[in-house]
C-alpha cells in the first residue's frame, strides 16, 4: 500500500500494529535528490508546476531522510530513474 509517512512515532506505531497481527511489511522509500524532486514538480502537468502542497514536504522528507527514515526501509534511488525502471527494481526485490 501507497503511504509517505515522515514522522518517526507514526511510522513506529503504525509497524507494530503490522507486526501485532502477523502483517509482513516490505517497506521501500522512493527517493530523489531536492533538486531533482523540485524539476519533477515544476514539471508535473497533472498536480501543475510548483505545487504547495508537495513543496511543503521537501526539507521534512529531506530530515526523515537523515535521521530515521532510510534507515528503516529499502531505499529505491529514483533520481536517475524511470518510474517504469522504479518499479521494475522493487517487483525485481520483492520476488527474492
Amino acid at each position: 500500500m501507497p503511504m509517505t509517512v515522515l514522522v518517526e512515532e507514526y511510522w513506529r506505531e503504525i509497524g507494530a500494529g503490522f507486526a501485532e497481527h502477523a502483517i509482513p511489511v516490505r517497506h521501500f522509500v522512493l527517493h530523489a535528490d531536492q533538486d531533482t524532486l523540485r524539476g519533477r514538480i515544476a514539471g508535473d502537468n497533472v498536480l501543475g508546476p510548483n505545487s504547495p502542497f508537495r513543496l511543503k514536504y521537501l526539507e521534512p522528507y529531506a530530515e526523515a531522510a537523515r535521521t530515521w527514515l532510510h534507515d528503516e526501509a529499502e531505499v529505491v534511488d529514483t533520481t536517475h530513474l524511470t518510474p517504469a525502471q522504479a518499479a521494475l527494481q522493487i517487483a525485481e526485490a520483492v520476488k527474492n
